[in-house]
Formats: structure tokens, C-alpha cells, sequence
């Protein structure tokens, strides 16, 4: 087995006693780090605190993360001789906060991507980079894994039992609506995410942990009828069939099982007229998104013309709804007495990345995402299959890219219906990865060691 190794460092050499001590003070002072930064996964995925305007007035999510920081820059030693530096998800991560920096004085509104990075894109950047600093181990990748997974079960808990599904304005389906936090798209793409996490703790938890990630697998397939959204099917469709043909560590019986059971899940909670909804994916063409100004296609296509007119650094980040309403077609065509131009979202996190960064910023993105997915194939490869029967981080290492290529999946291809190029779960997964990375070198390194498993 080849597997990519970082140079050992002080932090991970291990005979000496002193070594053994100093990596003991590192555990214990990050352990108040980990317990914030688990909180704030709970809150930035369920957005849970969005529901209560007490809470919400707080910010808590902003106040973790600036804890977060604070707990960091207060232990050096949780930055020394770290390896994450050196992983491509860390480095395509920086780079992506590099260009929104540069869109800004580039774009068409300077004060509206500065005041967009400085309140909300610099807490996303900053939790995936904290996240990167403090997974070490498979303990730390599965404590945060675990945090998104509880995340997702909180959100499937409001989806039956504080939210209702309502019929849409135009009568076609019923679906959820009247959301504190995500639309019903947008709850489709974070579970999607997290949907392969939850098998991953599934598969590597015993007793009450696998009941409770089994009912929230369930939970998810059911939700994901609730949501009434189309490309949370799509993607569904493309996790459960890569599921199908790759998932070779589990016999194939139990994988047609896997995919009958959230089958039936999705029957059994589809709304009145979800099905009828969802047969619109075979004619496109006669979908509103095809023709209509504002449908998905031309959104697209006018995205990839503020591209190509700001090809280096785009029209800012977050300038896609501004760009609609001031410099496209139809709002240099506007008179008074016409109608009012709406500032739409892309609805495309690819095209969102484009135009909003430019060619640079799209290549970025995408790698991030698309290069996620053919990254953790291939470090899936390089493990030892006897690590699927070994203790229990051996077992979750071994696991854990494969499922990470599922969650990059689940996102790829359901980002392609919502704004999400700078929200938080693509980050968070690529914090993931990185942590796989260097949770590996640290197993191989104290395993060459001879360093006793604790």
C-alpha cells in the first residue's frame, strides 16, 4: 500500500516520555476546542437557532466561531508542527478566500462583497480552517462527522414536527414551506450532504449511536419527499446508484436493502402531487425553467455572460441578484412604467462561482468539489482492507473516504439547483478531507512507531 505521508513531525514522534506528555497537554487543551466547534457544525447545518429570535438576535453561530479563533490562537501548540497546511483542500480553501477578497474593489459593488465577506463568508472560511487545525485523528474526524449528522436529525425532526407542508402558490405540489432557516431546496442539498455521513456513522457506531443514525437515514429519505424539490431527488438517484456499483466493502444484498428501505421511505412520506412534480424532469423543455426570464436556463445563461464580460475576478461575491437588476438585458432595457426587474439568485452554486469570481474562482470551486470526489476514490484505493475489520479507527479511516466521496457527490450534483458556492457544508466537507489526510499520517506514523493503541 502506497499511501501519501506527511514528514513526521515533533507533535507525532513517539517513543519519548516527554513526547508522550506533550501530546497529551495538546489533547487536553484542544478538548474545550472541540466540544465549541461541535456546537458550531450543530447550529451552522440545523441553523436551529434561527427559530427562536432570542436566539438568533445573539448570533451564536458568530460567536462560536470567534471562540473558536480565540481558543486557537490561544494554544500555539494546536497550530505547531501541523500538516494540514500542506493538504489541496486547505490550499484550494485559501485560494477561494484570496479571490472573493480580490472580487471585491473588481466587481460592480465594492461595499456590497466587503460587507458580504466581512460578516458572512469570513466565518465560513474561518470554521473550515479551525476545523482543519483540529482534526488530528479518526477521533476527531468521527466527533465532527457525528456533529453533522446530529445536525441533520434535528433538521428532520422540524421537518415533521414544527413545519408543515403547504400546496405552492401555483398549485403543484404540496411541500414544505414557511422555513425558519433553509428553503425546502436548500434542506434538500445539506441533507443530501449528509446523508452519506450517516451512514458513515452508521457503519461505525455500535448500540443507541447506530439506532439513532439509522432512524435519521430513514429520516433523511422521508424528508427529502417532504422538500417536494427536484434536485434533491436527482441527487438521491446519484448517491443510491454509486452506492449500488461501488459500495464493494458491503455485500450486495445488503446494498439493494440500503436502497429498498429509503425507497419505501420516500414513498411512504411523498406529499399530494410530488410524483406528478417530479415526471417534469423527463420534459424539460416544457418546464418554466426552460423559457421563462427568470427560469433556471437563462438565469444560467445571462451567469456565464457577467463571467466572460469580468472573466478575472467576476462581479463580486455575492453580486449575482445586484448584476440582474442593474447590468442585465433587461435592466438596461428598463423605463419607468415597465415592470419592476427582480434581483434573482443564480440557483447554480457553478454558475454563482463564475460569475461571481470569475474564471479563477470557477476552476477553484469546482476542483474543490468535483476534485473532492476523484481525490477520495482514489485515497480509498490505497487502504488496507483488513483496516474494515480492525478497531474502530481503523474502521472509520478506512470507511470514511468512500462516504466522503458520497457527501461530495450528493452535493455536486444538488448544488446545481441552489445558491450555495459560499455557504458552509462544501467547506466543512473539504475541512473533512483535509482532516482524513492528516488523521492518516498520524495512524501510519505511530503504527511504524510501534506506539500502542490507547
Amino acid at each position: 500500500m502506497q499511501v501519501t505521508r506527511f514528514a513526521p513531525s515533533s507533535a507525532d514522534a513517539p517513543p519519548a516520555r516527554g513526547a508522550a506528555r506533550g501530546r497529551h497537554a495538546v489533547v487536553s487543551a484542544s478538548r474545550p476546542l472541540k466540544v465549541v466547534l461541535f456546537l458550531v457544525i450543530l447550529l451552522t447545518i440545523s441553523r436551529l437557532h434561527q427559530r427562536f429570535a432570542v436566539l438568533q438576535s445573539l448570533r451564536p453561530a458568530a460567536l462560536l466561531v470567534g471562540l473558536a479563533l480565540f481558543l486557537v490562537l490561544l494554544q500555539p501548540r494546536l497550530l505547531s508542527s501541523h500538516p494540514w497546511t500542506r493538504t489541496w483542500p486547505a490550499k484550494l480553501v485559501a485560494f477561494l478566500g484570496l479571490l472573493a477578497c480580490a472580487s471585491a474593489p473588481f466587481g460592480i459593488s465594492f461595499g456590497a462583497t466587503a460587507h458580504f465577506i466581512l460578516e458572512d463568508y469570513s466565518k465560513v472560511l474561518v470554521l473550515a480552517l479551525v476545523l482543519m487545525v483540529t482534526i488530528r485523528s479518526a477521533q476527531d474526524l468521527g466527533t465532527f462527522v457525528w456533529a453533522f449528522v446530529v445536525a441533520c436529525g434535528l433538521l428532520v425532526w422540524m421537518a415533521f414536527f414544527v413545519f408543515r407542508i403547504a400546496l405552492t402558490p401555483d398549485g403543484a405540489l404540496y411541500r414544505l414551506g414557511h422555513l425558519d432557516m433553509w428553503d425546502a431546496n436548500d434542506l434538500g442539498c445539506v441533507l443530501l450532504t449528509g446523508f452519506p455521513l450517516t451512514m458513515l456513522a452508521f457503519r461505525t457506531s455500535r448500540g443507541i449511536a447506530r439506532i439513532l443514525s439509522g432512524i435519521i437515514l430513514v429520516g433523511i429519505a422521508m424528508t427529502t419527499a417532504r422538500t417536494g424539490s427536484r434536485g434533491a431527488l436527482v441527487g438521491l438517484l446519484a448517491v443510491g446508484l454509486t452506492i449500488l456499483v461501488f459500495l464493494s466493502s458491503v455485500s450486495i444484498t445488503r446494498r439493494v436493502g440500503i436502497l429498498v428501505v429509503t425507497v419505501v421511505a420516500l414513498f411512504i412520506a411523498a406529499p399530494p402531487g410530488y410524483w406528478k412534480q417530479m415526471s417534469t424532469l423527463t420534459a424539460i423543455e416544457s418546464d418554466y425553467n426552460w423559457s421563462a426570464w427568470g427560469g433556471r436556463k437563462q438565469v444560467a445563461q445571462r451567469g456565464l455572460h457577467y463571467m466572460l464580460s469580468y472573466p478575472v475576478f467576476g462581479i463580486g461575491a455575492a453580486n449575482f441578484g445586484r448584476a440582474e437588476g442593474t447590468i442585465s438585458d433587461l435592466a438596461r432595457d428598463w423605463s419607468p412604467g415597465k415592470r419592476w426587474v427582480p434581483w434573482i439568485a443564480p440557483h447554480n452554486s457553478y454558475i454563482q462561482a463564475g460569475a461571481e469570481l470569475g474564471v479563477p474562482g470557477l476552476v477553484a470551486w469546482t476542483s474543490l468539489v468535483l476534485g473532492g470526489i476523484v481525490a477520495m476514490g482514489r485515497l480509498r484505493r490505497r487502504l488496507p482492507e483488513h483496516w474494515s475489520r480492525g478497531n474502530r479507527d481503523e474502521r472509520l479511516l478506512f470507511h470514511a473516504p468512500l462516504h466522503l466521496l458520497l457527501a461530495m457527490l450528493g452535493f455536486a450534483v444538488t448544488c446545481s439547483f441552489v445558491s450555495f458556492a459560499f455557504l458552509d457544508p462544501v467547506y466543512i466537507l473539504a475541512a473533512f478531507m483535509s482532516g482524513l489526510y492528516v488523521a492518516l499520517d498520524t495512524h501510519l506514523t505511530r503504527a511504524a512507531a510501534g506506539v500502542p493503541r490507547r
